[in-house]
């Protein structure tokens, strides 16, 4: 068997998925690539969580070619390949349907930086994509929602504000790993519902960028105080 470690990493990540309420039955997905073999693991598609085991991790390469399983990669797996070819510094991609994040998704919104939580994981708002053209949605739809994020990620950096909503769909996460990537899943699964809250309670609510700035850096970067040496 190859890629044992990152079969575990995946698989990991996706059992996380489930312990912090980011899915519901076979919902969600996680993967991560190998940059050396150029190859990517991947969740079966339809397996239910309770029977996933490492082993059934799905490896596939960069043209979504099954390399080693028995099983069917993921439904999402050509938009998990267009971001990996499109960001090459991340090692990690998640999708869930989780509730508040799903929620601004098809609420076709960004999600507004409100406060230092925010900050410390996204350095500006969560982006939400355009909607999906009919032609693209009758064509080859899964890769065209990896086109529609690419599109939408121009001029953003994809490790400052790891994660992206999907106008009418749901949100994808990203990081330097499986692990990693499904961590920022659940931030923004949890900063959806604060973000949602806080409109709620104030429609004009906002922070200023000195803070945010503050927050952000002191956990990134060469200069980051958070945390230990």
């Amino acid at each position: 068997m190859m890629l044992l470690e990152l079969k575990q990493k995946t698989w990991e990540a996706n059992q996380d998925l489930v312990r912090r309420g980011l899915v519901l039955y076979t919902f969600g997905n996680a993967s991560g690539i190998d940059r050396n073999e150029n190859l990517v693991v991947i969740k079966p598609s339809g397996v239910d969580y309770d029977k996933l085991r490492p082993e059934h991790m799905v490896v596939c390469n960069m043209d979504g070619k099954i390399v080693e399983g028995d099983l069917r990669p993921s439904s999402d797996l050509a938009t998990h390949l267009e971001i990996y070819r499109s960001f090459p510094q991340i090692g990690g991609v998640v999708h869930t349907h989780s509730k508040n994040a799903t929620a601004w998704a098809q609420s076709g919104r960004d999600i507004p930086a409100l406060g230092t939580t925010h900050a410390d994981y996204f350095h500006g708002p969560v982006p939400c994509t355009r909607e999906l053209t009919d032609d693209e949605i009758r064509g080859d739809y899964v890769l065209n929602t990896g086109h529609a994020i690419v599109e939408r990620f121009q001029g953003i950096d994809p490790l400052a504000v790891p994660g992206v909503l999907v106008a009418g769909h749901a949100p994808f996460a990203w990081g330097r790993d499986p692990i990693d990537a499904a961590h920022n899943a659940v931030v923004l699964e949890a900063v959806a519902e604060m973000a949602f809250m806080t409109v709620l309670l104030n429609p004009h609510a906002g922070v200023s960028q000195a803070l945010l700035d503050r927050h952000y850096y002191r956990k990134h970067g060469a200069a980051a105080t958070y945390g230990q040496r």
